[in-house]
């Protein structure tokens, strides 16, 4: 049975524990960081916390993106997606589905609940 330490999977994390320093709701799954900053963003927020690397259910490792409410709202549509940036580097790093999709308008606020980004051990 191959195997992958939690190490080599905490390394691939951290990226996201160190450089993420921003969310955008998006109108589909973002495909570039100018995608995911741009073109499809709906809203957007730098008040982020992704917790450090650790064991995730079922195996393997992920870390946590804390709740957020009080996401600024830049666009109408409905969000169907989330993208995690590092914006001193123009990286997308993470996309992702949201558990359900949400119309918002410009000028309002956005939240989004808690989620965990993962990476599984292999089988």
């Amino acid at each position: 049975m191959a195997t992958i330490a939690d190490r080599v999977l905490d390394n691939g994390l951290t990226v996201l524990d160190t450089e993420a320093n921003a969310v955008h709701i998006t109108s589909q799954e973002a495909t570039s960081y100018t995608d995911a900053t741009s073109t499809s963003t709906l809203g957007n927020t730098t008040s982020i916390t992704i917790s450090a690397p650790a064991d995730r259910t079922g195996g393997g490792r992920k870390v946590t993106l804390s709740a957020i409410s009080g996401g600024s709202v830049t666009a109408t549509g409905t969000a169907t997606h989330y993208a995690i940036v590092d914006t001193t580097n123009s990286r997308l790093l993470v996309t992702g589905s949201l558990t359900a999709s949400q119309s918002v308008t410009t000028g309002n606020t956005f939240s989004l609940e808690a989620l965990d980004v993962g990476i599984p051990d292999p089988s």
